[in-house]
């Protein structure tokens, strides 16, 4: 009687029985159905795997330098700020410490000499004044580059007269004749009656308007500038005529 080979340790039997191949292996993102067949094998092992996907690494984008002319502007931009930050604050000292102030125009005295008519339409007249122009700041000298007077009756021009340019001195007040002939000027025929009106009430009334161009010194700033003086006056009939009122008012 033959002697049967004594059976395998069930230990070996159950790692055999482990031992997967390759393709018994089934790789996918989701699980996979078994047949029922398969899976009623005692020796068939499924397994399912699920691949994940890495995600981008976000890179940085490479350095870049600047262009030199956007530095240049850029560099450009900060002196312009700065000097007109400094010349304001320059300026700004200079006001307060000096406190300018506009030359004015003033009418002293005047007298009306003549007025007549050769015509309706034709006047003539003799009139003068004496202006007194002053300077009233302190520190600053100022120079009159030009000057101009012009007489009027209502709105309409009678006769003009210029002023040498001359400089003053701070706190300097200067009186300047002007001698006023109007010859054959053209009057529309409604102010020459208004004319006449006012010499028979013995009050006339002229305006005058200076226009003077004005230089400032302030160490080595030079500003120049227009002044614009208006009178009002009022006059006795010729050929005694005095000033009886006047109102002056000088601005830019």
């Amino acid at each position: 009687m033959l002697a049967l080979p004594p059976p395998p340790p069930p230990l070996l039997a159950s790692r055999q029985t482990k031992q997967l191949s390759l393709d018994q292996i089934v790789i996918s993102k989701q699980p996979i159905r078994q047949n029922s067949q398969e899976s009623s094998s005692p020796n068939h092992v499924t397994t399912t795997k699920s691949i994940i996907r890495p995600q981008p690494i976000l890179r940085q984008p490479p350095f870049q330098r600047t262009n030199p002319i956007i530095w240049f502007g850029a560099v450009l931009c900060l002196m312009f700020s700065l000097s007109l930050i400094f010349f304001g604050v320059a300026t700004l000292i200079i006001f307060l410490a000096i406190k300018p102030r506009n030359p004015s125009f003033d009418i002293t005295n005047a007298n009306l000499n003549a007025v007549y008519f050769d015509s309706p339409e034709y006047f003539n007249g003799d009139f003068t004044l004496l202006a007194n122009i002053s300077n009233p700041n302190r520190k600053i000298d100022v120079r009159f580059e030009s000057l101009d007077v012009e007489l009027f009756f209502s709105d309409r021009i009678i006769s003009v007269q210029s002023i040498q340019p001359f400089t003053q001195r701070r706190r300097e007040t200067r009186l300047e004749s002007l001698h006023f002939i109007s010859s054959l000027v053209f009057l529309p025929n409604d102010l020459g009656v208004n004319l006449n009106k006012q010499v028979q009430g013995n009050r006339v009334n002229y305006n005058i308007r200076g226009t003077f161009k004005v230089r400032v010194s302030m160490g080595l700033f030079h500003l120049s500038y227009w002044l614009h003086s208006r009178c009002q006056i009022e006059m006795t009939a010729p050929p005694t005529g005095v000033l009886v009122a006047r109102k002056c008012i000088t601005k830019r």
